[in-house]
């Protein structure tokens, strides 16, 4: 490398160093300066010889961190120096005891939470990345910092990974929608999060990505005309009340655009709210409640508002500390648009999270409650360590994401729960012991089931019993994670019991048929049994499943087991290299696996039934081979993310021999010889067999689902466009 590039990579270090400064959301004292100053000229010395995948210096990733940690998320000077120093110890010559000398321990334990995580992740010969994420969660007992900035990192990681190879790239990606962004959502984070599923989405979907960029982009001056439009029918007034305001439009990420678009299965043309209008008031904080209700009673003058899309998040902030009055309004031209009213405080606390707080919070308060209340539901999620590791990522994911509601205790107490909590899982949240000794639950002074899915405003009364006690049906009954665990782990140490009991009675049993119960005998009695696990044989034993006449056929099959065995022997088995390769089926000639493109066992996943030309991969199964799911499946995100080394690469060769199955639906205006019109295109212009179909009509609309056989994608979109063009048809889209 010249000594010119070199000069102008210095330089450009320094620069940067600067803009760090410039750019830091606290105001830094002298002191932190000198701290941050010291950070990173070790990073600089550490990272001297290290280069990044693209070939640029690598000491710009950790001040590219640093600058995120600074800027967007708004943290300390510790926070800044740690960020600076977060690769030091894994990547260098430097030990965690150098950095608790020169910096102290705060900035050495944050490092050190870091680096576990970077070891957590590097690992390869665990079972499960999820028991991984578990591993990482628990950080966060050390300092919430760690998780911050680690959510930073990552950041960072997704807008320079051009130069990694594909499935790298997949997998940090389907890891990074699965768990980084739900993350930074629950700290409040929401730039952030944006930011992190559409990255996600760039290298998972990359051509979705692309067309709905693309589409966004075309349509932006149309969209910039439309907000200017509805800003000048109520900024006049606004302007009446002497309100210090601005208004924003903002367009909706193309994360959720791809989300409404896969949930109320529409394109992207057929998307309305795809922007939303922000206005951002000045106010003290004694007057913003009232200005903003002021604000709203303007804009719904002129505007008809949506009355079930009023969400109040100032009267009753989220748990992440957000708030804001969203309300749904018919703009102009017929259509409907969200209007976000925010004071410049609730703004700084949406894009900066827990760290906007410090800033408005009074000096006296010695913690943030919002970041304590998290912290809190967090330790309790973690508290359940017998959890399976996959379950847990799942009910951790689904509450990190879970919109709120609120409802009251009998007292008048205001409890916060995820969206679609049961009563039962109010009574888990009220205290475990309460959750598990629910015998009955009253709602708004009405005796209700268990299951009964509340609603914000609801008042909750728990009846408890000492006899009371959780069966496998609660679980059915809750949504939430600590429910959930606490069910779980209940009925295990209930199962445990039983289990302990079916041991000894069993051996009881058994020794009348003269059988000892040693361990060969418990292997065999698990085969025959079909079974798992020896505690699986022991609990079906003490809850009576296993009875005496399934014990004296066990016995009876003992006795011609060597029969059986030497009959084994002498049946000849083909040997591996007598197969001949006209013999391997046309089913191997489907799909190809792996960088050699080898032709392997397969069967076609039933959660997204793939067909040739769809995007796919591989997943090699415990018991059923490699199972085929499409990029698109519902599952793929867990399985990339979760099950990385059990992905294997696939794609489609010739679609020629084999047919498959896929299920049409489709809409309408009703109409005289539809059905007729539909089933003629399919079977006499394409020659598709018909597996089989059925049509409803209600009151001029109707709904047809038709399963056909094809023998690959383009044959079925060729379907797909042929019935799209029929008089009165609305839409075809594949399940």
């Amino acid at each position: 490398m010249t000594q010119e590039v070199l000069y102008k990579e210095s330089k450009e270090i320094a620069k940067q160093y600067k803009e760090l400064l410039k750019i830091s959301y606290r105001t830094l004292t002298p002191e932190d300066k000198k701290l941050i100053r010291k950070a990173f000229d070790v990073a600089v010395d550490a990272h001297k010889e290290q280069r990044r995948k693209s070939g640029e210096a690598y000491i710009f990733h950790p001040i590219a961190v640093a600058k995120i940690v600074a800027s967007e998320i708004g943290l300390d000077a510790t926070s800044i120096a740690a960020a600076l120093l977060h690769d030091v110890v894994e990547d260098t010559a430097y030990t965690l005891n150098d950095i608790e000398q020169l910096f102290g321990t705060t900035v050495a334990k944050i490092v050190d939470g870091l680096t576990k995580i970077s070891a957590i992740e590097s690992e390869r010969d665990v079972s499960l990345q999820a028991e991984n994420f578990r591993k990482m969660l628990l950080t966060l007992n050390e300092d919430v910092r760690v998780i911050i900035i680690k959510i930073a990192d990552r950041l960072h990681n997704m807008q320079t990974m051009e130069s990694m190879r594909r499935d790298k790239q997949v997998k940090i990606a389907s890891e990074t929608l699965y768990i980084y962004a739900p993350l930074a959502h629950r700290i409040g984070l929401y730039n952030i999060k944006t930011e992190l599923e559409d990255l996600g989405l760039k290298y998972t979907e990359p051509e979705v990505y692309n067309d709905i960029l693309l589409k966004i982009k075309e349509s932006k001056e149309e969209q910039d005309k439309y907000i200017k439009e509805f800003n000048d029918i109520i900024k006049t007034s606004l302007d009446k009340e002497s309100l210090e305001y601005e208004i924003k439009g903002r367009p909706k990420s193309i994360f959720s655009i791809r989300r409404k678009m896969l949930k109320q299965n529409v394109s992207y043309e057929e998307v309305f709210d795809k922007f939303a209008v922000r206005i951002i008031y000045k106010s003290d904080i004694s007057q913003e409640k009232f200005l903003a209700w002021k604000i709203y009673s303007i804009v719904t003058d002129h505007f008809r508002p949506n009355p079930t899309r009023l969400r109040d998040w100032i009267s009753s902030p989220k748990s992440t500390g957000y708030e804001a009055l969203h309300i749904t309004v018919m703009g102009p031209k017929g259509r409907w648009v969200e209007v976000q009213i925010r004071s410049e405080r609730m703004n700084e606390i949406a894009e900066k999270g827990f760290a906007a707080h410090y800033k408005y919070k009074n000096k006296d308060e010695q913690e943030d409650q919002n970041l304590e209340l998290w912290l809190n539901r967090l330790q309790e999620a973690l508290e359940s360590s017998e959890t399976n590791a996959v379950d847990f990522v799942e009910q951790f994911k689904l509450n990190l994401y879970s919109k709120e509601i609120f409802v009251f205790t009998p007292n008048g107490d205001l409890i916060s729960l995820p969206k679609g909590a049961t009563a039962l899982d109010f009574a888990f949240t009220i205290h475990t012991e309460v959750g598990s000794k629910t015998r009955g639950t009253k709602v708004n002074g009405k005796l209700v089931p268990l299951s009964t899915e509340l609603k914000s405003g609801d008042q909750v009364e728990v009846i408890t019993s000492e006899n009371a006690k959780p069966n496998s049906n609660w679980l059915d009954y809750t949504t939430t994670g600590k429910a959930k665990s606490k069910i779980k782990s209940s009925l295990r140490e209930e199962n445990k019991k039983i289990a302990e009991d079916g041991k000894q009675m069993l051996a009881r049993k058994l020794k009348s048929l003269k059988i000892t119960l040693d361990e060969k005998t418990i292997n065999q009695l698990v085969s025959f049994f079909k079974l798992k696990t020896s505690q699986d044989l022991f609990y079906r034993a003490g809850n009576g499943i296993i009875d005496n006449q399934q014990l004296r056929n066990f016995a009876a099959s003992r006795s011609n087991a060597f029969l059986g065995f030497f009959k084994n022997r002498i049946r000849k088995q083909p040997k591996p290299e007598e197969i001949q390769k006209d013999e391997i089926t046309v089913k191997y000639d489907q799909l190809v696996f792996g960088k050699e493109e080898e032709k392997l066992d397969y069967t076609l996943a039933i959660c997204c039934n793939p067909i040739p030309g769809d995007e796919v991969f591989g997943f090699i199964t415990v018991n059923d081979g490699i199972k085929v799911h499409k990029n698109t499946c519902p599952n793929a995100l867990q399985l990339q993310s979760n099950f990385t080394y059990r992905i294997i690469q696939a794609k489609w060769i010739d679609s020629s021999q084999q047919d498959f199955r896929a299920q049409l639906k489709i809409t309408g205006i009703d109409n005289l010889g539809l059905v007729n019109s539909v089933t003629k295109v399919i079977s006499n212009h394409m020659n598709i067999d018909i597996k089989s179909l059925s049509f409803e009509s209600d009151d001029g609309v109707f709904t047809g689902k038709i399963i056909v056989i094809v023998k690959n994608k383009n044959i079925l979109n060729e379907v797909i466009t042929k019935i799209k063009k029929i008089n009165g048809i609305d839409k075809v889209t594949r399940v």
